[in-house]
């Protein structure tokens, strides 16, 4: 989540009077996260989300994501519903943004999950793709590895002002990920972003599962390997967590059971996450307009990921 759009009250007041959620409260930007801009909105009948969708974001691709939410809430999995003002609408426009007001779902993102978190988060990832076998669309992953390495041309040698000679470095491993890639896994629809931060917990019980707007389709396994990535190491990418990342795959595994050659990829899939993330942040982190809401990702904690997982199985 993040602050590109700012909002008036008035546009905000405006906006609410088409739904059936009370007036206006009070709201606050939410600076986490790097893709859309998200507010914090509290009215005389609750609390909501309202999301305002940036370039990143087409669009057209919001069609998907509502109705892969609808889906995913009527099966049981915890997750935020869009909301339909009067007239039925669920996708809207405000200060010249696609927008959407989004139920409020309660717990808190934990930056240091705990083994028994890694367990429920993985378990709640399983139960979502065990719920997602029945979702019949389909979106392309525009972040996959062409994706990636289109990225890496468009960041070029910027990317040394980062760290020196951190070009060529993801060039070449770049390379030697794509080259053993394994593309005949299973694949289905996926979050492909489960970070601490769209994982709300209440206690060692997860409470919501947030921010699909990554979702798509691709190889199944892989959206297990973005979540070990993201959940076992800390913000630096230094220290490696065994008992959280063994929990999360223990977790995921007694909901959603993985094939031999699910387990016997997930090394390659977790050094195609880090390299995904790494030029993702790059990206961010070298084009964020200036004055915007939102705090930059460092994207060197995902090269020391890379380079862990390329040292060592930390599935075996």
């Amino acid at each position: 989540m993040a602050v590109y759009t700012q909002v008036s009250a008035e546009a905000l007041a405006s906006f609410l009077a088409g739904f059936d959620h009370g007036e206006l409260v009070s709201f606050k930007g939410i600076a986490e996260g790097v893709e859309n801009s998200n507010y914090l909105v509290d009215t005389t009948a609750g609390r909501f989300i309202l999301t305002l969708y940036e370039k990143r974001v087409s669009v057209g691709d919001l069609p998907f994501f509502m109705a892969m939410l609808e889906h995913l809430a009527t099966d049981g999995n915890p997750v935020p519903r869009a909301l339909a003002n009067r007239d039925g609408v669920l996708i809207h426009e405000l200060c010249g943004r696609p927008a959407c007001l989004i139920e409020f779902l309660h717990g808190v993102s934990v930056s240091q999950p705990t083994a028994a978190q890694a367990y429920a988060a993985g378990a709640a990832m399983g139960a979502m793709h065990e719920s997602l076998a029945g979702f019949a669309l389909d979106r392309p992953n525009t972040l996959g590895p062409a994706g990636w390495q289109a990225l890496l041309a468009q960041c070029g040698d910027d990317l040394d002002t980062i760290a020196p000679g951190l070009f060529d470095r993801v060039s070449t491993a770049l390379d030697g990920v794509v080259s053993v890639w394994p593309d005949r896994l299973p694949r289905a629809v996926i979050h492909a972003d489960l970070f601490p931060d769209n994982v709300l917990m209440r206690g060692d019980t997860v409470g919501g599962l947030i921010d699909f707007y990554f979702a798509c389709t691709d190889i199944r396994a892989y959206d297990l390997a973005i979540m070990h990535s993201a959940w076992s190491f800390d913000d630096r990418g230094e220290r490696y967590d065994a008992a959280v990342g063994d929990a999360l795959v223990r977790g995921y595994a007694d909901r959603h059971p993985l094939s031999d050659d699910e387990r016997a990829a997930l090394p390659i899939l977790a050094q195609g996450a880090c390299l995904r993330f790494l030029l993702t942040r790059a990206w961010d982190w070298l084009n964020t307009p200036a004055g915007a809401l939102v705090t930059r990702k460092d994207p060197l904690a995902y090269w020391r990921r890379y380079e862990a997982y390329a040292k060592d199985d930390m599935f075996a």
